[in-house]
């Protein structure tokens, strides 16, 4: 009969799931999503570790998959230039 896996394990188990899942994605990535809402991770409990994790993986397993990581790459750039975006829009508005 097999012993059932420890919390430990299971967070293990997690993200060994997660980096078959998303091979690109490495993990820190996966902790710093996973764990971003916990402010004291050092006094986090096994258990806890596996909820927030288990949390995390069936939000990303129901994500919408992106197959071009560029696009995404753009949009977030495009957000940092925000007010040179907005500048140009005021500058169309004056001359049309």
């Amino acid at each position: 009969m097999k012993t059932p896996l420890t919390s430990y394990q299971q967070a293990l188990k997690i993200l060994d799931d997660l980096q078959k899942a998303f091979p690109t994605y490495n993990i820190g990535r996966h902790l710093a999503t996973a764990l971003y809402e916990y402010k004291d991770i050092w006094g986090m409990t096994d258990r806890e570790m596996v909820y927030a994790l288990s949390k995390y993986k069936a939000e990303l397993m129901q994500d919408i998959p992106h197959p071009d990581d560029s696009e995404i790459d753009k949009i977030i750039k495009d957000g940092m230039n925000l007010d040179t975006i907005l500048d140009e829009d005021d500058y169309q508005d004056f001359t049309d």
